[in-house]
């Protein structure tokens, strides 16, 4: 029996699909790359957009014409997207062939709504109901990278999201729960670990025994293995100088720091319900240069929210002049009902978005490649992670700060760490060669 996993959306979702793998893996299904021929489909959702979730309905709508050929074929929508209100039922009367749909909180439910499916019967259940973390094998995929969650869902309600909604309050695992997971990957020879929350500066608030995400840094930085620690997403209005203190005390916890701004306007700050103003902001990036210099620091950044002027625009690109990020993710706001910014008023128009997006990712892109300039010439530690599939016989790695090099070895030295000496640099894209003995 073969499975087949369609993933879209964040990194949370990608180690989700690994769960969902680890589920059909225990029930006998193997991998497949071809989804017409799988026994099972699976699409794991993402709502943050509406244009993802049009392109996910669209792709679910293909699967008709198979299953109708092939009636026994299992089809499950899970993930953020069925959690939305109504989805549920949108899903059941426009695309009756699907025989599972669960939400974000339920994945625990999966094994048992796949043997009823083997049997002809149907399970549809997006409760929150909090599964725990340890309940599943997971079928990892991205060696020597190894996703691990900290905590789940989000309070931050920021007016123009709507993970707080499909995900659920903010829970945190048990440090120890963590701490174990991290060991045995370690064990297993994986070489970075990432932590993964949608706000992973809060982990430890719902808890009662003082544990803090300070803390949890503290207890992995200590453990006495080669590898490297990374962490996302980071909300500035909970990073703590306790936090950068930690980053700043171990090698081996990275020297990147994800940290969302998404406006550089402190009216347009206030409207989205980021709760820091941009001064805030600018003061923590001071903070972090100044305790970890080398830092790679990286950001999200959104344009044409309601309300947003020329020179809100304006004190945005100002503001990543200041923070000079070594990358940004860039995009335009998308209106998601259910969220209080759907029905804010000065809705901005698709042709200034357009215009202001273009903009931003030149003066980005400006500042990205005089960093890359200054990397010409130098030699950085890189973890071998894969094949760059775009170029022939090249393999490629990220530096500690997060910068991705391309070079040339054999594919068995991924896993390995090297030593890289940048020899070109095109704005974001850098080549190096690796050094021998070093």
């Amino acid at each position: 029996m073969k499975y087949f996993i369609h993933t879209y959306g964040c990194q949370m979702n990608i180690h989700d699909s690994e769960k969902i793998a680890g589920v059909l893996e225990s029930l006998g299904y193997t991998a497949t790359s071809a989804r017409d021929s799988a026994d099972i489909v699976v699409f794991n959702t993402c709502c943050i957009r509406e244009t993802a979730e049009q392109k996910i309905y669209g792709h679910i709508g293909e699967l008709k014409k198979i299953k109708r050929n092939k009636p026994d074929m299992i089809v499950v929508v899970c993930g953020c997207m069925s959690q939305q209100d109504g989805a549920l039922d949108k899903i059941k009367e426009s695309y009756p062939f699907v025989d599972i749909i669960l939400g974000t909180s339920n994945l625990n439910m999966l094994r048992d709504a796949v043997v009823a499916a083997q049997q002809k019967k149907r399970l549809y259940n997006v409760d929150f109901i909090n599964y725990c973390e340890e309940d599943f094998y997971q079928a990892r995929t991205s060696f020597p990278n190894a996703w691990v969650n900290i905590n789940y869902g989000c309070n931050n309600f920021c007016t123009y999201c709507i993970v707080p909604y499909v995900r659920g309050r903010e829970r945190s695992r048990p440090l120890k729960n963590i701490l174990n997971e991290v060991k045995s990957l370690l064990e297993e020879g994986y070489k970075e670990i990432t932590l993964l929350g949608q706000n992973v500066n809060s982990y430890g608030h719902d808890l009662q025994n003082g544990e803090t995400f300070a803390l949890l840094l503290n207890e992995i930085g200590q453990l006495n293995y080669k590898f490297r620690l990374r962490f996302m997403t980071s909300h500035p209005k909970d990073l703590s100088k306790e936090v950068i203190d930690v980053v700043a005390k171990y090698p081996n916890i990275c020297n990147n720091i994800h940290l969302p701004v998404q406006s550089g306007s402190t009216e347009i700050l206030r409207r989205m319900n980021r709760r820091y103003t941009r001064e805030n902001y600018l003061d923590l990036i001071k903070m972090i240069r100044a305790k970890i210099p080398d830092a790679g620091i990286t950001t999200d950044i959104m344009v044409g929210f309601p309300g947003e002027t020329e020179q809100d625009f304006l004190d945005t690109l100002d503001l990543v002049r200041q923070a000079k990020y070594s990358s940004a993710f860039c995009f335009i706001y998308s209106r998601r009902k259910g969220t209080p910014a759907y029905s804010m008023e000065n809705q901005i128009t698709y042709a200034v978005k357009r215009d202001r997006i273009t903009r931003l990712l030149a003066c980005q892109n400006e500042v990205t490649k005089e960093i890359s300039q200054t990397m010409i010439g130098q030699r950085y530690e890189v973890l071998v992670e894969g094949p760059n599939t775009h170029y022939v016989n090249t393999m490629c790695g990220r530096t500690e700060s997060g910068r991705l090099v391309n070079f040339k070895c054999d594919e068995s030295m991924i896993g390995q760490f090297v030593t890289v000496e940048i020899e070109l640099a095109k704005s974001a894209t850098l080549w190096g060669k690796i050094i021998l003995g070093d």
